[in-house]
């Protein structure tokens, strides 16, 4: 088979990482990035620390307003899909490279796989609600990490082809968490002893286009019990310097992480403070506890756990929400997520369809 697979943003990279590395022992993967993370701390390092062969084209996309980013990125896939001529397209989760991509599938009348089906927030107001419905709605495979993920779909009247896998960044956590716990330094750089700090990221819009929003947040960091270590995706640096705004009290803002060295941060915190869908699944997994700060999440295991919860972008809420987190976590930690075999069930849906 040839199999076209369009990632383009960090957590693309990361769940792209085992079935890349599936498919490329039996059949031919030609690998497009959008070029939607562009940035080294964003992107180039993934692909050096989980292996990843160097993409075949790069489309250089960069950020932009979603409309004109999402074109030029259907520009470029469709051109190589005429080029390429693969059996089928892969994409993964609810980027504007996961939607460009199976647009441009689905106008070629090519198959289209999704990794990370049947995920929803039930949230319109969020770009990445409209890119994983839509895109769900073009695809021939729908690979679902979850039950619920499943039940999503059904309500939508959506059956065929859906295959419960497990989620693939089970598989990659557990193929990276020794290579981190040994390999991985940032601890010792910053300073650091395990769980006596939290570890925060923050990129979404609705967080960082609000000047209101990110000061809350940025307030609430100041004034959490413990250090914050706040690894700022380059959106986010450039929102706080056009708002005017500083990191204060013990919040310290570093640059972006690589997968390996973002592992052992979040495994060795307290708690993890996210507004990461990706995020929020690898505290998960790793059972450190989780504040997310948006008023819904498509990750909605973790909530009923108890391993994560919600809060508004407000100071009191966050702080409400992190101060619940630092309680002993609960006793049970239920697999939600799959046995780290995902990638094989994908690869054997993929060969039937092929």
């Amino acid at each position: 088979m040839k199999i076209f697979t369009v990632v383009g943003a960090r957590p693309q990279f990361i769940k792209a990482a085992p079935l890349s590395r599936a498919i490329r022992q039996r059949h031919d993967e030609f690998l497009v990035h959008t070029g939607q993370h562009y940035d080294d701390a964003m992107s180039a390092v993934f692909f050096r620390q989980l292996g990843i062969p160097a993409p075949d084209v790069n489309l250089g996309v960069g950020s932009g307003h979603h409309g004109a980013q999402t074109a030029a990125m259907l520009q470029g896939i469709e051109a190589l899909l005429l080029q390429e001529k693969p059996d089928c397209l892969l994409v993964y989760g609810d980027t504007n490279s996961t939607l460009a991509g199976a647009l441009a599938a689905a106008k070629l009348h090519i198959p289209i796989a999704h990794v990370e089906a049947g995920l929803r927030s039930y949230n319109r107001a969020m770009p990445e609600e409209i890119n994983r419905v839509l895109t769900d709605h073009l695809s021939a495979l729908l690979f679902c990490p979850t039950n619920v993920a499943v039940a999503n779909l059904a309500q939508e009247g959506i059956t065929d082809g859906v295959i419960m896998c497990g989620d693939i960044m089970v598989d990659a956590v557990l193929q990276n968490v020794a290579r981190a716990r040994q390999k991985s330094a940032i601890l010792q750089q910053l300073g650091l002893t395990p769980k006596t700090y939290l570890a925060a990221t923050i990129h979404r819009p609705a967080n960082t286009d609000d000047a209101q929003a990110l000061q809350a947040i940025i307030d609430a960091f100041a004034a959490a019990p413990l250090p914050v270590i706040f690894a700022a995706h380059p959106r986010t640096q450039k929102a706080l310097a056009q708002h005017g705004i500083q990191p204060h009290g013990d919040a310290r803002l570093i640059e972006p992480l690589g997968y390996l060295d973002m592992l052992a941060l979040v495994e060795n915190a307290a708690a993890l403070i996210t507004d990461s869908g990706g995020l929020q699944k690898e505290a998960y997994i790793l059972k450190t506890p989780c504040v997310t700060v948006r008023t819904e999440t498509e990750w909605v295991e973790t909530i009923n756990s108890g391993w994560n919860r919600l809060a508004e972008a407000q100071t009191d809420a966050i702080l409400r929400a992190i101060a619940e987190a630092l309680t002993p976590p609960p006793v049970e930690h239920p697999d939600f997520y799959g046995d780290g075999h995902a990638a094989a069930r994908m690869l054997a849906a993929l060969e039937v369809l092929g």
